[in-house]
């Protein structure tokens, strides 16, 4: 899961980067609201923590530039505050949820996931599945046939990517922004070496995972195909 945190205070920022990347988040952290906005319009992000005072742009107005872009993505707002008239407008401002400095990590988290995994229909959901391979959001497990897939949690965050898509093209680029971020060179083979894990594994584990080629472009997730 991809996800932007927009922390003005450096200590915190740093804190809740390493604690989200080490349960398995792609994590992106900006301590400017005008660097904040501009990699929500323009970039692909699962959810965001923005905080409501920091320099820049506020978390409240990022919101509302977002919403009015028609960019529904999960968002929480962030702040040391607790007047009620806030929560109120950034609820009303299409906040998904909100948490209040000083706050833990596991916590974040955990509100994190409940938030994307609502989805369209509002209703939160453990797990995706798709086919015959399920995924456990929460413990960060792939199953398949009763069996449990080992995945690394970037392997499990590039299999998540391409299940909450199905039948979508991706190209090797989106699947590095998304997965990896920007810290690697397009021309990198790191994302055909890890879907080829990815099909090692399920292939060890007595069951076939449904990525497939599209020549040229990249790779498609489609239930009941073989790689």
């Amino acid at each position: 899961m991809r996800v932007l945190i927009a922390e003005d205070e450096r200590k915190l920022g740093k804190f809740v980067k390493a604690g989200l990347s080490e349960s398995g988040f792609d994590v992106d952290w900006v301590q400017n609201g005008d660097e904040a906005l501009d990699r929500l319009m323009n970039r692909e992000y699962d959810a965001a923590v923005l905080d409501i005072m920091m320099p820049g742009r506020d978390g409240l107005s990022i919101l509302r530039q977002l919403r009015k872009a028609g960019n529904s993505m999960p968002v929480l707002l962030a702040t040391a505050r607790t007047a009620l008239d806030e929560r109120i407008e950034g609820l009303n401002l299409g906040a998904d949820d909100y948490i209040s400095k000083p706050y833990y990590v596991e916590e974040l988290a955990a509100r994190l996931s409940a938030a994307v995994r609502r989805g369209a229909s509002g209703v939160a959901t453990s797990f995706l599945s798709v086919g015959d391979v399920r995924l456990d959001l929460v413990r960060h497990e792939a199953i398949i046939g009763g069996a449990a897939v080992p995945l690394t949690a970037r392997e499990f965050s590039l299999l998540e990517y391409m299940m909450r898509s199905p039948g979508r093209v991706l190209t090797r680029t989106q699947i590095l922004e998304h997965v990896w971020g920007y810290d690697f060179d397009p021309e990198t083979n790191v994302v055909d070496v890890a879907i080829r894990r990815i099909r090692k594994k399920f292939n060890d584990a007595g069951g076939e995972i449904g990525i497939v080629s599209v020549r040229g472009v990249g790779y498609s997730y489609k239930e009941g195909a073989r790689a």
